[in-house]
């Protein structure tokens, strides 16, 4: 049993080195563990500390590409690393070392394909009282539209079987964590959490400038991701308001042309008209949505089924 712990990095000499050097070396159930770092652009010393600390396995980008696109291609690389377990933990040194046993422990013990690390977010004291809030309604939106029952959506300390990151597919460009848990919820990847423990801060977050830019990006990840898996609904949901509209101006005209006569309230019906119209637009959107998601799901279908042929290929070339 192999676990890849991967890392990205962008600027993070000051703190990588401690952050490595808090790793396990042995874990209960794991024969091999191997380290890789995923520099994402990094203009300091992160690939020379991570090289005189021991790091074998090292995937670097020319410019930075968000922390998005560096967790996929750890992802991806992993794989090729033959990993069984791939635990994503930061480079900040912000999650600890000891917790990756207890992370990984569903997924040895065949209970979940993806564990995240609870860091109970109400003990962690440098956490604005703002921020504990968002965090708990961020969590509770995502989980109340993924079916999954994660406290902490937005933990970067997590454990992927190598089923899950088959199956995952990133297309977000910001975080991958709401959108990986969605994922999940939506097909039917066991998903469970662990409470851990997290070390002191050591410097402030670079994902977002303020809380309402976290709020505003998150939130958008959560609205394409949930358009993404329940397309239909979601315009059914869209459609429902101008047709009740429509509906009430259509009984308000019919109350006056019986009571009160034939002529007038004619704008109502003009607008009664536009909104059945919008109404019926939003409905097709929505149907022809739905045939582009299950074609989607198709293409998803191959490309686990690819991606599984090259492991399988590089597993073949390795063990020559």
């Amino acid at each position: 049993m192999k676990l890849v712990i991967q890392i990205p990095c962008l600027n993070e000499e000051k703190v990588l080195g401690e952050t490595l050097r808090d790793l396990p070396k042995r874990i209960d159930g794991i024969d091999e563990i191997e380290v890789l770092v995923i520099d994402d652009g990094s203009t300091d010393r992160t690939v020379e500390v991570a090289r005189t600390s021991g790091v074998k396995h090292i995937v670097s980008f020319t410019a930075n590409q968000g922390l998005a696109r560096a967790f996929a291609a750890g992802l991806d690389e992993a794989l090729k690393l033959g990993a069984d377990v791939i635990v994503s933990t930061d480079a900040d040194n912000q999650y600890r070392g000891e917790c990756i046993a207890a992370l990984i422990r569903p997924i040895l013990d065949g209970r979940a394909e993806i564990v995240i690390g609870d860091r109970q977010t109400d003990t962690i004291e440098h956490f604005s009282w703002v921020k504990k809030r968002l965090q708990k309604l961020g969590s509770w939106v995502v989980r109340r539209l993924s079916g999954t029952e994660i406290p902490d959506a937005t933990s970067g300390f997590r454990a992927y079987s190598r089923e899950a990151a088959l199956r995952i597919n990133i297309v977000s460009p910001f975080s991958y964590t709401i959108e990986t848990i969605i994922q999940a919820g939506k097909k039917g990847i066991a998903t469970t959490h662990v409470p851990i423990r997290t070390n002191p801060q050591t410097r402030e977050s670079r994902l977002f400038r303020s809380s309402w830019d976290f709020v505003k990006r998150q939130s958008a990840t959560i609205l394409r991701m949930y358009v993404m898996y329940e397309p239909l609904k979601t315009f059914a949901y869209l459609s429902a308001a101008p047709f009740l509209v429509a509906m009430l101006l259509g009984l308000r005209f019919l109350w006056y042309y019986f009571t009160v006569g034939a002529t007038g309230k004619v704008q109502s019906l003009i607008v009664m008209a536009v909104l059945f119209t919008l109404s019926f637009l939003l409905m097709v959107l929505g149907i022809l949505a739905d045939l582009i998601h299950g074609s989607r799901l198709l293409v998803e279908d191959a490309l686990y089924r690819t991606r599984l042929q090259e492991l399988r290929e590089y597993d073949r070339r390795r063990s020559k």
